[in-house]
């Protein structure tokens, strides 16, 4: 049986009630997600959390807004390779490109919590939600110091602007999945709750690619390990102001780690995720008001 198994069917006896009768088959309830005041592992600094809590105050939410011709010229030619991760005045972090459209980021032992968005939106306020699929992007993640001593990874969403000394779901309109301790975090500045109560599904996330979706029609966000999709996350995000706001990929990470992201173009280990459906350049092809004209497909590969 394989970690995704053990952790789906194995829940502990705290998710099962008391039975009238013996011979009763046992009543299964809801798991009760506990959230917590601290990670597992590591936990900000309150000066963090202020300053955070500052700079939202002082700098609004961007509203959506429309892509440059050129942009979206870019994107009918190569689809899902204009997106990739960008870096803002960071000595403690780096991005290079790589094949298939990658980004790789490289961060130094010393690197603080750092939060990295996408150079483009993955849900555009000002474009069309189509009734099915979404948006999914993944990441490998080749090298991160150990937990125990302040490695993170995180992946998820935000809005900007998004203080960038946070890691993904800490702060307004963001969401996240740390990989330290596999906790789930939307606007949560504590310690977030457990995607899975029991343990951690893996004792190390190097070598594993870790995958984060968002469904249009429900508004709901998902992970996936290794090509396998985890329970969902999250549900009904962004959907109350999603026609305001732009949202983009966030990647985070903590001391020494270096991770690679892919947008699409290179193959998915979701292989749902391979679909037209859920690729990042889909939605960017109608506007809101161009609803009633029939969908196009690309006229690229994406591999």
């Amino acid at each position: 049986m394989n970690w995704f198994n053990h952790h789906r069917h194995h829940h502990g006896p705290e998710h099962v009630s008391q039975c009238a009768s013996p011979s009763a088959p046992p009543e299964w309830t809801p798991a009760v997600e506990r959230s917590n005041t601290y990670g597992l592992l590591n936990e900000a600094s309150d000066e963090s959390y202020e300053k955070a809590q500052e700079f939202c105050e002082r700098y609004p939410v961007e509203s959506s807004a429309l892509l440059p011709s050129q942009t979206l010229s870019d994107i009918a030619n190569d689809g899902c390779l204009e997106w990739r991760i960008q870096i803002d005045n960071s000595s403690h972090v780096s991005v290079n490109p790589g094949k298939g459209g990658l980004s790789r980021i490289s961060s130094r032992a010393d690197c603080p919590d750092t939060c990295l968005l996408s150079n483009l939106p993955i849900v555009a306020g000002q474009y069309h939600f189509p009734n099915d699929g979404g948006v999914y992007y993944e990441i490998t993640v080749h090298k991160m110091t150990d937990p125990t001593k302040g490695g993170v990874i995180a992946i998820g969403t935000a809005c900007r602007p998004y203080p960038a000394w946070r890691l993904p779901g800490w702060n307004r309109l963001s969401a996240g999945l740390h990989l330290d301790d596999f906790h789930k975090f939307f606007e949560d500045s504590e310690g977030g709750r457990p995607c899975f109560p029991g343990s951690p599904p893996l004792t190390s996330v190097v070598g594993h690619t870790i995958g984060c979706g968002y469904s249009f029609q429900t508004g709901t966000m998902f992970f996936t390990i290794d090509g396998q999709r985890l329970p969902d996350a999250f549900t009904g995000i962004y959907l109350q102001d999603r026609r305001e706001i732009d949202v983009y990929a966030a990647v985070g990470v903590s001391g020494e780690c270096e991770v690679s992201v892919n947008f699409g173009g290179t193959y998915f280990q979701w292989l749902e995720g391979n679909e037209w459906r859920w690729k990042v350049d889909r939605q960017v092809r109608k506007l809101v008001d161009d609803v009633g004209e029939q969908e196009e497909l690309p006229a690229y590969s994406g591999y």
